[in-house]
């Protein structure tokens, strides 16, 4: 058994005792278990949150445990820096800094969809895909929420699938998702349910998850458990329940860190100016349907001087 498998089980274990000693009612019922309690917690490793999934719904039911997962930098990643989150970050951060860098891409999100279309996803870790699987094979609901929009669906349910993810045997209710876009609670885009995965299109994912909940017109579950690589959408998603009877265990996951740390700007923009020609070129010949890139229009505050 390796270090890291000891860690988990360790971690595991301790999740359990904690658990175990939460604080009872004043008259609890006969086998009752705890009341459950909200957790904030990091890991590298999917195991540990498909072990601690099924270690609650052995204790509450898995009818009450929702399983909530993000992609990029979670379940999959890019091949490589350009499109990646880090390489959209990267662009944002840029565009306020110097919004005349030569650097910056015309439309991002219009690029970043190019890119979806044209590049492949890894797995995070190898065993990505079974680690969900189990969960399912337990009967536990698994959904996916990530803030990429509507308009990358095609591109998004190729890479999961290709990487053996499929989410709608165990969704939420309706399995199939809703028939039409919808604005979330405080939102202004549209966002879709779809086979399982939720696209919030960059929204608060914590009220984009609670309006799906509300939306299904199902009871919501005692527990979520969330993973995710950013601290913020953790965040969103405990404030958007902490004044429900839903508790969360929120776990950032940090098995990409050092890909994002080691993200290298030069190479991204190196290998956009040698694919763009090329992606321009099938747009052109075969049409914007899996894509658009329009033309690049110089920023009004880059406009040379008469």
């Amino acid at each position: 058994m390796t270090i890291k498998s000891l860690n988990v089980l360790a971690l595991s274990a301790l999740l359990s005792l904690l658990a175990a000693c939460a604080t009872a009612p004043a008259v609890p019922e006969k086998d009752a278990p705890p009341p459950p309690q909200n957790l904030l917690g990091t890991t590298d490793e999917l195991q540990l949150v498909a072990e601690l999934s099924l270690g609650l719904a052995k204790t509450y039911g898995p009818e009450q445990v929702l399983v909530v997962l993000d992609i990029d930098n979670t379940l999959l990643a890019m091949e490589q820096d350009l499109g990646s989150d880090q390489w959209y970050s990267w662009q944002e951060d840029l565009e306020a800094e110097n919004p005349c860098s030569p650097l910056l891409v015309g439309d991002r999100l219009e690029v970043q969809g190019a890119l979806y279309f044209a590049s492949a996803m890894r797995p995070t870790q190898p065993d990505a895909a079974a680690q969900v699987a189990r969960l399912q094979e337990a009967g536990l609901k698994v959904i996916v929420l990530t803030a990429r929009g509507p308009g990358f669906r095609l591109a998004t349910f190729r890479e999961l699938r290709r990487n053996g993810f499929n989410f709608w045997p165990n969704a939420w209710p309706p399995q199939q998702g809703f028939p039409e876009p919808f604005i979330p609670e405080g939102g202004t885009r549209h966002a879709v349910y779809e086979d399982g995965v939720i696209f919030a299109s960059g929204q608060d994912k914590g009220l984009t998850l609670k309006s799906v909940l509300d939306l299904s017109g199902q009871p919501y579950p005692a527990l979520i458990v969330m993973a995710d690589d950013k601290q913020a959408n953790l965040n969103q998603v405990m404030s958007a329940f902490s004044w429900s009877g839903t508790k969360v265990h929120a776990w950032r996951y940090t098995r990409e860190d050092d890909t994002v740390e080691a993200f290298d700007p030069d190479k991204a923009a190196t290998l956009w100016s040698e694919l763009k020609p090329p992606l321009e070129q099938i747009q052109k010949l075969l049409g914007p349907d899996n894509y658009t890139l329009s033309p690049e229009a110089m920023r009004e505050a880059c406009a040379p001087a008469n």
